[in-house]
């Protein structure tokens, strides 16, 4: 995988980067069909951060991120999705600088795309999710972003403006269009830095603009407005007024920066701990749709919350 911009720090390398104790990695893919209709994301987890097994083993201490790896993948068409996300072992884990394999899923970079083969089951409904997805950056930044003042916290938006190429066998799916990638890590459990966050990002006509939004645990707030062009030039911007959106069925609280006025498209995920949405707005003089997700952490720790996970994250030993 593509290393992180300061290439001497070893503990920032790709897919083989060294995740500390109750740590975590993760790299996300999120594309939306040129006609609209199709829509995904993928997330690759070294340590997943919103495991119950994870949580679970940090309560006796130093737990292995190693021993908590998922391919999370989530189909939306209209009308219908599907979502997967098993937690393997470390058994069923191996790495390298460019390639990283979760049970019978891997990851792949060759230097110009991102190979994701996917061959995963569902839960608590049983269906396969099966076939391969290429993600083709038009160009790799060097901008990354410590999230917190102690520095373990770290984001860096590796690729915001993508091509797609979703080949699937099942469900029978063939599509194409624009994609974003990205990269987080850190040296702690999310929660214990953060409290809630909000993110979108949306394609513009010659650049992506990306939101990045949270609150936390010490009560002060990191508040990102970027664009990248096609080239990776990175610009801030001032961000307009934030608008209230309609709380999720979860009553997860939403809300969207726009010049104008701002409207949920559609809910695509809708748990006790998080919603991601499709959000119409306007950035920059342009009316775009945002991939846009709101996250309670104080949510995701709450025992009940906890107790409920594992019908939709089942782990495989």
């Amino acid at each position: 995988m593509i290393a992180w911009p300061n290439e001497t720090d070893e503990r920032r390398a790709g897919f083989n980067l060294d995740v500390p104790p109750n740590g975590y990695a993760w790299w996300y893919v999120d594309a939306i069909s040129d006609d609209g209709r199709e829509g995904l994301t993928i997330i690759a987890f070294i340590g997943s951060v919103f495991s119950p097994y994870y949580a679970f083993a940090r309560r006796g201490g130093a737990a292995d991120p190693l021993n908590h790896c998922a391919l999370n993948v989530a189909l939306y068409h209209q009308g219908s999705k599907r979502w997967t996300m098993t937690e393997r072992s470390r058994r069923k884990v191996a790495r390298n600088l460019g390639s990283f394999l979760i049970g019978p899923s891997d990851l792949g970079w060759d230097g110009r795309a991102l190979t994701i083969n996917i061959n995963e089951m569902s839960a608590p409904i049983p269906g396969r999710i099966r076939g391969r997805v290429r993600v083709v950056p038009q160009v790799v930044t060097k901008n990354h972003f410590v999230l917190n003042e102690d520095g373990n916290h770290r984001w860096w938006p590796i690729a915001p403006r993508s091509r797609i190429e979703v080949t699937l066998d099942q469900p029978s799916l063939s599509w194409q269009g624009e994609a974003y990638l990205d990269t987080n890590a850190g040296d702690a459990p999310i929660e214990t830095g953060f409290t809630h966050w909000e993110w979108a990002r949306g394609a513009l006509r010659d650049k992506t603009a990306i939101l990045y939004e949270a609150e936390r645990r010490d009560g002060s707030r990191i508040d990102l407005a970027i664009t990248f062009d096609a080239q990776g030039n990175m610009e801030r911007f001032t961000p307009p007024p934030l608008l209230p959106l309609p709380r999720s069925g979860w009553r997860i609280e939403r809300s969207a920066r726009s010049e104008a006025d701002a409207r949920i498209v559609r809910t695509v995920e809708d748990t006790p701990f998080y919603a991601r949405s499709m959000v119409e707005t306007t950035l920059l003089g342009e009316r775009v749709t945002l991939m846009h997700e709101s996250l309670s952490l104080d949510r995701f720790k709450m025992p009940v919350v906890q107790a409920m996970l594992p019908f939709r994250m089942p782990r495989r030993k």
